[in-house]
Formats: structure tokens, C-alpha cells, sequence
């Protein structure tokens, strides 16, 4: 029978199907087990740099943001201080509320185009009608197995209008 001790082996060794296999079961993706902080298996699966884990339990329920995720056991605090970047991006894109001045190791362009997902995808909300414009402008463009190619031009105005966007933000 699942228990919640099950699903924090599984994070911790990094098996998704196993971790799947307990949410399914009925395991919930935050726990209270009297002992710790509740958001203990996201947390984990962020710091150990699980992204298909952390995705995984954040789509069963597992709480991306916390009263402060400077707390340093918030999920974007866990990735932080492994230096996982892309768990960091993960939680941006999610919908994770970056701190004012948290330093999260990605670049700002890498952190404004995680919050025009979140804020397309429905994760986050826009909180001004120039971030709202640039998230719903916003198109993805994946270009694999090219090279040579200088995706600069196909990013231009893309990042323009999230600098805009981030500039009206912090007027």
C-alpha cells in the first residue's frame, strides 16, 4: 500500500514512474506528516533537480508558491540553492512568484520569457494591461536540429516587448 514515506524514496531517487504510480494511488503531492513543512516533496524534488518529478507533482496539487518563497524552503528556494536552472525555469513558467531582488542565476531575459509563459499558459497572472499585451503576443518558436541559424532575429521582438513590459512593471 502507497504511503507518503514511499513517495519521498521515489523523489529522492529520482524514479518519475514510481513517483507517478503513488499520486495515482491516492498519495497527495503535499502532506502534512507533522514533522516538517508540508511542501516537503516538491521541495525535495527541486533541490535534487527532478524536473519531470517536480512538473509531476505540481500537476497533482503541490503548492509552487508559498507566504514568502524567499523561505528557504520554498520550491524556487530549494532549486536556487542547487543551482538548477532549469527547475528554476520550471517554477517560473508554473506561475512561481519571484522575490524583488532574489537571485536566481538565470538571466533576466531568461526570467521574463518563464513569466510570459506563466502569465500565456494562465499560470500567473498579468498584473498590467502591458504584460498582458506581451504575454498574448507572445509565440514560441522551437527551432531543433538547425544550426547556424541566428535565432537573435526571431527573438527580437519577443524580448523587446517583455523588457517593455518589465519596464512599465517597475515604473
Amino acid at each position: 500500500m502507497p504511503d507518503p514515506l514511499s513517495l519521498l524514496k521515489a523523489i529522492r531517487a529520482g524514479q518519475l514512474d514510481q513517483v507517478r504510480a503513488q499520486l495515482d494511488a491516492g498519495i497527495p503531492a503535499e502532506f502534512d506528516d507533522g514533522q516538517g513543512d508540508p511542501g516537503l516533496p516538491l521541495g525535495m524534488a527541486c533541490f535534487m533537480g527532478h524536473v519531470d518529478i517536480a512538473r509531476a507533482l505540481i500537476q497533482h496539487g503541490a503548492s509552487i508558491n508559498r507566504p514568502d518563497n524567499s523561505a528557504p524552503t520554498s520550491p524556487l528556494s530549494m532549486a536556487i540553492k542547487s543551482k538548477k536552472p532549469q527547475v528554476i525555469t520550471l517554477l517560473l513558467e508554473m506561475g512561481a512568484e519571484l522575490p524583488e531582488g532574489m537571485a536566481t542565476g538565470l538571466t533576466e531575459p531568461e526570467i521574463m520569457m518563464a513569466q510570459l509563459k506563466a502569465i500565456r499558459n494562465g499560470y500567473s497572472k498579468a498584473k498590467d494591461t502591458a504584460e498582458a499585451s506581451a504575454a498574448e503576443d507572445f509565440e514560441e518558436i522551437h527551432m531543433s536540429g538547425f544550426s547556424g541559424v541566428d535565432t537573435q532575429v526571431l527573438e527580437a521582438d519577443v524580448i523587446r516587448a517583455a523588457q517593455e513590459a518589465y519596464a512599465a512593471k517597475n515604473r
